[in-house]
């Protein structure tokens, strides 16, 4: 995975402050102007050393949050992490599966396993080498994909 793994977990679109549905051109627009706001030689002399100390702060997590949200592959990483996130927030995994316990639909392209709620749980054949959580389509329920060594 990217760098980013080792940063201490931070909300990049909010830093931003832009939606995480946002488009690259948005991001990069709300980016140049919030580099700029912050940048260090935008800074009037005359301010407090403290107040010039957080612009400096905040140009610097506005640089690092372009850097991992204005590349398709790091952008993808963080959003697939996020989604992670959200879905080990909801609650605790309910069942440890692998994916070749999984259906394969040829149709889509895709595993897909029955929930007990009568949903199902699936995820694409990409996205399979990447997620580890899979959550239901119609309950909370939540499943921890492995994979074979």
């Amino acid at each position: 995975m990217m760098a980013f793994e080792q940063i201490p977990k931070k909300d990049w679109y909010s830093i931003l402050e832009a939606d995480p549905s946002a488009s690259v051109s948005d991001l990069k627009q709300k980016y140049q102007k919030l580099i700029l706001m912050y940048h260090p030689d935008k800074q009037s002399t005359d301010v407090p050393a403290g107040t010039v100390e957080e612009c400096i702060q905040k140009f610097i997590e506005v640089d690092q949050a372009w850097k991992i949200l204005g590349n398709e592959e790091t952008k993808k990483e963080y959003d697939l992490q996020r989604h992670e996130d959200d879905l080990r927030n909801m609650g605790p995994v309910d069942a440890r599966v692998y994916l070749e316990e999984m259906s394969w639909n040829e149709d889509d392209h895709s595993f897909s396993l029955s929930c007990r709620c009568g949903g199902k749980y699936s995820v694409s054949k990409d996205e399979a080498e990447e997620v580890t959580l899979i959550s239901c389509d119609t309950c909370s329920l939540v499943i921890e994909l492995l994979h074979y060594r």
